[in-house]
């Protein structure tokens, strides 16, 4: 009976480690293979490009949310971080599109910092500060916007207008930029220093201070990281829509969360996967548009508050299973 249980346990063991890795590729697969099959113009040109292009800065978020999850954190702020850089992307718009740019990712950088600076100087729970940062980067959303009465503000150049609606190679230019955000964030978690200690922080702080490392660096660093992809999002947001929206990323940060969860990583820290966060991404992404096609053929109607309902559901899905492989891999 001993015998039996010890050969069990390492296919069980090994079984669980590849559900872990490969899981939500699978999923993803599957699903692209369901909706080809069943749907007229599921795999056309035009809905690829559209999934792509709005799905990008939901990819952006949680690559950076993904960094932050891995050293054990967590940031909220992210949403109103994008809402605010849009506004700001806006409102630089008429002095060109590298000021723009760089305005936008500036200001999401700069909340980064912001939430960074309190957690290690300071010492309080991400989640605290980043939802203080997350009140304030609303608030400051709109107060940039109070001479349009809180609404849109139209940007001023047509340049800036082509990185969220132009197409590059006939791929659309935020999908492109989602690519190299994601092959440098790849780089750098596998190979850079920087990657290798975020992922010692997150398997622990103290061991980490007695192997040498600049915790605190570390952290300042991802969460700086975090904000500049959401202002990078941000402008990309103003870009599609054609103006600044400081009323737009309202749960976002945890579609990011949500994305990065089901990539594989755990909220405790210590582990996970750049990759894996895109397809969890992009995963979420596809279930939304295959409810979308299932609209068009009439036999359901969901509307898109649904959305939120189902994000919600899945999310608690992915932690429960986690919770319950986690405990396998203990044992």
């Amino acid at each position: 009976m001993l015998n039996t249980n010890l050969t069990r346990d390492p296919r069980r063991a090994r079984l669980i480690s590849l559900l872990g890795q490969y899981g939500v590729l699978a999923a993803f697969i599957l699903l692209i293979i369901f909706g080809a099959l069943r749907y007229t113009g599921f795999m056309s040109e035009y809905n690829f490009s559209t999934f792509l292009r709005y799905n990008a800065m939901f990819g952006l978020i949680s690559l950076g949310m993904c960094f932050v999850i891995i050293t054990g954190g967590i940031d909220l702020s992210v949403g109103s971080v994008v809402a605010m850089s849009s506004v700001v992307a806006a409102l630089l718009s008429p002095y060109g599109v590298i000021v723009a740019v760089l305005g936008a990712v500036a200001a999401g950088a700069l909340v980064g910092m912001i939430n960074g600076l309190i957690i290690t100087r300071l010492n309080i729970q991400p989640f605290i500060v980043t939802l203080a940062t997350l009140l304030g980067a609303r608030g400051m959303a709109l107060l940039l916007a109070r001479n349009q009465g809180g609404v849109g503000i139209d940007l001023n150049n047509t340049a800036l207008t082509w990185l969220g609606q132009g197409d590059l190679l006939r791929l659309p230019v935020p999908g492109v930029i989602l690519l190299i955000a994601f092959i440098v964030g790849g780089i750098a978690l596998r190979y850079s220093p920087f990657g290798r200690h975020a992922l010692a922080v997150g398997g622990g702080e103290d061991a980490s201070k007695l192997m040498g490392l600049n915790v605190n660096r570390v952290l300042m660093g991802v969460y700086v990281l975090s904000g500049a992809l959401a202002g990078l999002a941000g402008m990309i947001l103003a870009a599609q829509l054609g103006a600044g929206q400081p009323t737009e990323g309202l749960g976002w940060e945890l579609s990011a969360i949500a994305a990065v969860v089901v990539g594989g990583t755990l909220l405790t820290g210590g582990t996970g996967s750049v990759w894996s966060t895109l397809v969890g991404a992009l995963l979420l992404g596809l279930i939304f548009n295959i409810l979308n096609f299932e609209n068009g053929k009439g036999i359901i109607s969901l509307s898109p508050y649904w959305q939120s309902v189902i994000r919600g559901g899945f999310l608690l899905v992915v932690v429960v299973i986690q919770s319950r492989t986690g405990r396998s891999g203990k044992a």
